[in-house]
């Protein structure tokens, strides 16, 4: 049996947004409590992110808007150094402390080393315990927690890098990915299928129309039953008709019934059925190749509960 692995890296846990923020270290703390109690932390095959190239990030980001955050990083230090503040505001909700560089840098670097393990056989699949998360940084905007597009890069790398024809894009937070609509709307080698939360953040996300974007909005307190039909009838007959070579998926927890942030009603069970769904997609198509990186959850005790639940089934345990 090959092993799932499980990517992460210690500058993860460093980047800090502000006191009582939830996209907080302890996320990543609470995943790992829970996998060591569980007993699930036997059958990960635990690896070390080294961090992206900056070539590589430029697949799914503008050159000018990598720069920027290098630049910010750069000016943050300047202001340390001068007795400033120790963070930068970049949106209302979103901003660097002097690890942010590295831990995006890191973040990113794990979806990659990911792919690459997953290409190269020592694995069939790979979850990313990662932050920042990805999924709502667009071609040159850092916005939602996000600075670098984790899945988007690693798609692409995937095509560009390792040569395949097709990768889809699952997502499954309770807030639209726009920033990977926005890096793959209307790139015909990636399918990107998902369902969140609307009217939600992003609230002024306009959508591309797309025809490789397979979008489900669904309205508030929508419960997991209703979740899986319309997964059953939207994502997956198109998912079999593109036949991928490679599956990304953009985990996000924040979907749960106890989970604050939004207002939908999924529990683990459906988060596993879903990724049990994704593994039939992978296996058929793919070889069974699953690159998986963490998005949302804020919930402590139902994002590590649901992690559990989603790598199990990754991992066939």
């Amino acid at each position: 049996m090959t092993m799932t692995g499980y990517f992460t890296h210690p500058s993860c846990r460093k980047h800090e947004m502000m006191p009582g923020h939830p996209e907080c270290p302890e996320r990543l703390d609470a995943i790992d409590d829970r996998l060591l109690i569980s007993g699930l932390d036997v059958a990960l095959d635990r690896r070390t992110a080294t961090a992206a190239a900056v070539s590589d990030i430029e697949l799914a980001h503008d050159r000018m808007y990598v720069a920027a955050i290098r630049g910010l990083n750069a000016e943050l230090q300047e202001q340390i150094a001068a007795g400033g503040h120790d963070r930068l505001q970049i949106d209302p909700d979103t901003s660097i402390n002097m690890h942010t560089w590295e831990a995006a840098l890191n973040a990113v670097g794990a979806a990659i080393d990911a792919t690459d393990a997953v290409m190269a056989g020592e694995m069939k699949t790979a979850f990313c315990a990662v932050r920042p998360p990805g999924h709502h940084a667009t071609h040159n905007q850092a916005m939602g927690f996000c600075f670098f597009n984790n899945v988007a890069v690693a798609a692409k790398y995937a095509l560009e890098r390792h040569n395949l024809e097709r990768v889809a894009v699952v997502d499954f937070d309770v807030h639209h990915g726009n920033g990977t609509e926005d890096i793959v709307a209307g790139d015909d080698r990636i399918l990107m299928v998902s369902f969140y939360q609307h009217p939600f953040y992003p609230m002024d996300w306009k959508h591309s129309g797309a025809s490789n974007l397979v979008n489900l909005p669904v309205p508030a307190y929508t419960k997991g039953m209703d979740i899986r039909e319309m997964i059953e009838a939207a994502w997956i007959p198109r998912l079999e008709a593109f036949k991928p070579e490679m599956i990304f998926i953009s985990a996000g927890f924040d979907a749960h019934r106890e989970d604050d942030m939004g207002q939908l009603g999924l529990v683990e069970q459906d988060y596993a059925w879903i990724t049990s769904r994704i593994v039939d997609v992978a296996n058929r198509h793919a070889k069974g190749r699953i690159v998986s990186c963490l998005e949302g959850g804020y919930v402590m005790s139902a994002l590590s509960r649901s992690v559990e639940a989603h790598i199990r089934v990754l991992a066939n345990v």
